[in-house]
């Protein structure tokens, strides 16, 4: 087993107090769903290892996100959800490359946050090339530092 960052769970509350911070700066210049995937990373593990109270913390993180971005309040956590477990169990069962998973989840992550990003909203170039950059920014950050 492969142990990082994200198997504790006060890296997890800090980094999503991170996360909220990082996205209401860049709430002002970018389109703020950067670092969402290492978020729903974040929301995997805690699921995955029963930590509960880091769970609230990534909950009321991806619930400030949402609010920020105008997204209907909890829908990034029902989408997470959906993801955990709808998608992946059929992931590992596809896939067996235990080290791409990760970002394979965070991928499928994105896909569902521009679906719920177009069921209330117009699709554009910009949010294309902007979901695509976060995505790049995500993988580079967890493959990193996490």
């Amino acid at each position: 087993m492969r142990l990082n960052n994200l198997d504790n769970p006060f890296f997890i509350v800090l980094l999503a107090i991170a996360v909220v911070i990082v996205n209401t700066i860049s709430s002002i210049i970018f389109f703020p769903i950067l670092t969402l995937g290492i978020l729903f990373m974040a929301f995997f593990v805690c699921l995955k290892k029963r930590y509960y109270y880091s769970f609230t913390v990534v909950i009321l993180a991806l619930t400030f996100i949402e609010l920020n971005n105008g997204f209907k309040p909890l829908s990034l956590f029902l989408l997470a959800t959906f993801v955990y477990v709808f998608l992946v169990p059929n992931i590992n069962r596809v896939f067996t490359f235990s080290s791409l998973n990760s970002y394979i989840y965070m991928t499928v992550f994105y896909l569902g946050v521009t679906i719920v990003w177009s069921i209330d909203h117009q699709l554009s170039l910009y949010f294309a090339a902007v979901v695509t950059i976060n995505l790049i920014i995500d993988f580079i950050l967890f493959g990193v530092l996490i």
